[in-house]
């Protein structure tokens, strides 16, 4: 005969410090006999305490048994909690089935004590769960208003319909909610106005799921509107990240005069360049002209003009027709021309993106298979995290690279790998939006170990070789174009030589001129098409890492000769003069360096000995080197550039 008895599992407080599942038959053993018998089947009787036996022998046995997990025992907790035996037990389902019975008495009109008329429709329901759900309908309940006692009250918000009210109503009795495109926003104004948190919230995580270019600024004024502070620094924030994708929607064209200034001036602005700062308030002033134009001038002056191309200036001052309208625009643009052409500090910051910056590494030299590398990986300061990506198109070490308008761009370098050995007039550019590489026009000459850096958003090619002979010569490259142009020759030949721009000049660090390591430095001026030397530096350096960074040229490491160096110094242009730094805690030339929020990161290089993977990290405010991580592999002659992260599936 089958057992009527539910397995449980109990959970026993004895003295040892964990708690002990224990499996009984549920009934007879727990009920307490009203005599020292009980009845069992076939008229038998047997003394209670034969009972204990039994209960005492399954305990003990219990451990030993798997237990069988039944839907019951999913349902039901137990915890013996006294020493008497007795037991608490916990339906864990029994909330939801409360509530479930609940709802169908709504349904059937059964022990409501509360209709709710919204424009002519009645709602029934019971003030009980209207109030645990809804702080509004609590304090109106429980406060002593006269709704208290009412069994019927008319809801006057104007923008609340039935129809939501009906949906939050059976929220409350069901804690589900259907949310769409179509009705989201009326139930989060809704469940704002009737203080309805859970609603509130999952409405929010929906309509920032649904944050795109085209709606993210109507999204942020219907976020202010109703207060919803989470939602709207949401969608400020995608705005700032997306600039470049929102302005090419008529939602941007609605924006106020004040939303706009405080767009603009944000550091945070996600640009490729600030062209695209400029001509986004140019279109939205040409929009409304008679409105806007007189916030034309403070616009521009938030717009960090200083990092704006001497000729974009010039082109604007000559072809935009609201400038020429107003006298204080062309001051404020020529005065900006004047102080660029004349190569001042300057004393605008530049924005910081608030899409993390990462360190792009390329290709190289790995020794332990004596050949160039195709590898590409990235390194985010934020996460301390190595990510390797697409390779390269082709392997090669000693390349030069640089960012620019948000894309990576490889300079030249050299093929050595088994059975070809050459070098490159090649130029490669990676978009980190899409992973991939695109091929572009090539340079003029092949150019191994050359230097690169971005002037008037054009990328100069300095020096470097091919086949055994060093190279004097210079080229630009117009990403708009796609076309290399020659500029002046350097004064001096040079391989291997460290490339930087501050306040637009363009210095040309050290290398190697086929004989002997160079301490000399030159400077190129884009007005007049031409070099001059500068002060030497105080050893020479050929293979040093070279950047600008906080208004100083640092140059990290290198060779001189005959001893990869650890030694760093940095020029200071405004005093014209070189000085030493802390040196690196490892020698090291091949060296490649980026800056990122005003540290300078050295990785990789040659020690003499052994190929690099560590990476070094100096701090100017504290004049320390510390070490912080390990490429994924050992490499020199590498290239090495600062730029957003990329988009990878």
């Amino acid at each position: 005969m089958a057992s009527n008895y539910l397995p449980l599992q109990v959970w026993s407080t004895s003295s040892s410090s964990q708690t002990q599942p224990i499996r009984q038959q549920h009934g007879g053993p727990f009920q307490q006999a009203s005599t020292s018998q009980q009845h069992l089947p076939n008229g038998q009787q047997r003394d209670c305490r034969s009972w204990e036996a039994i209960l005492a022998r399954e305990t003990q046995a219990a451990a030993e048994r798997p237990v069988p997990v039944s839907w019951y025992m999913m349902r039901t907790q137990m915890a013996q909690i006294s020493p008497d035996g007795s037991t608490r037990f916990k339906i864990s389902r029994y909330p939801e089935e409360a509530l479930s019975a609940i709802n169908q008495f709504r349904h059937e009109g059964a022990l409501c004590d509360i209709t709710l008329n919204v424009k002519g429709q009645l709602i029934r329901a019971h003030k009980l769960i209207l109030s645990a759900c809804s702080n509004y309908f609590r304090a109106m309940f429980m406060n002593g208003m006269r709704e208290a006692n009412a069994s019927d009250v008319d809801i006057l918000e104007p923008n609340l319909t039935a129809e939501t009210l009906k949906t939050l109503v059976e929220f409350a009795y069901t804690y589900e909610i259907v949310v769409t495109q179509a009705n989201v926003q009326a139930l989060l104004v809704a469940a704002i106005f009737l203080e309805i948190r859970h609603v509130v919230d999952v409405c929010t995580l929906f309509m920032e799921q649904q944050l795109d270019p085209s709606n993210c600024i109507g999204f942020a004024y219907f976020a202010c509107l109703h207060g919803c502070l989470d939602l709207e620094a949401k969608a400020k924030k995608y705005i700032h990240e997306h600039f470049c994708e929102v302005i090419k929607y008529d939602e941007f064209l609605t924006l106020d005069a004040n939303e706009m200034v405080q767009i603009v001036q944000q550091d945070e602005l996600n640009v490729r360049c600030e062209t695209e700062v400029f001509q986004a308030v140019v279109r939205w002033v040409e929009h409304d002209t008679d409105r806007r134009l007189s916030q034309l001038e403070d616009l521009l002056e938030k717009v960090r003009l200083s990092s704006l191309a001497p000729c974009f200036i010039e082109d604007q001052l000559e072809r935009c027709y609201i400038i020429q309208r107003l006298p204080g625009c062309i001051r404020l643009l020529l005065d900006r021309l004047r102080g660029l052409k004349q190569h001042h500090d300057c004393q605008e910051r530049p924005r910081r993106p608030c899409k993390p910056l990462v360190i792009y590494v390329v290709g190289g030299f790995y020794r332990k298979v004596m050949d160039s590398l195709k590898s590409f990986e990235c390194y985010n300061p934020c996460s301390k995290e190595w990510t390797r990506l697409t390779d390269l198109p082709s392997p090669r070490c000693g390349p030069a690279v640089t960012s620019l308008h948000g894309a990576i761009y490889v300079v030249g370098g050299s093929v050595k790998v088994r059975g070809d050995n050459r070098d490159l007039a090649s130029l490669e550019m990676y978009n980190p939006e899409e992973n991939v590489w695109h091929t572009k026009c090539p340079m003029g000459v092949a150019r191994n170990r050359v230097g690169v850096s971005v002037l008037d958003n054009m990328i100069y090619a300095v020096g470097g070789s091919a086949g055994g002979e060093q190279h004097k010569s210079a080229e630009r490259y117009n990403p708009q174009t796609d076309c290399w142009e020659p500029i002046a020759e350097m004064n001096t030949v040079r391989m291997s030589a460290g490339v930087a721009v501050i306040n637009r000049l363009l210095y040309a660090v050290g290398g190697f001129d086929g004989t002997e390591r160079l301490r000399s430095v030159e400077c190129f001026y884009p007005e007049s098409n031409q070099w001059q030397q500068v002060e030497p530096m105080q050893e020479p350096r050929s293979g040093a890492g070279v950047a600008a960074m906080d208004g100083y040229i640092y140059a990290v490491g290198g060779f001189d000769g005959q001893n990869q160096l650890m030694s760093v110094e940095r020029y200071n242009p405004r005093n014209k003069t070189w000085e030493y730094v802390s040196p690196m805690k490892k020698a090291r030339s091949g060296v490649g360096v980026a800056v990122i929020n005003n540290k300078l990161f050295a990785l990789g290089g040659f020690d003499g000995s052994d190929f690099l993977s560590c990476v070094e990290i100096y701090d100017p405010k504290s004049n320390i080197w510390s070490c912080e991580t390990r490429m994924l592999c050992e490499r020199s002659g590498h290239g090495v550039a600062v730029e957003r992260k990329p988009t990878i599936s």
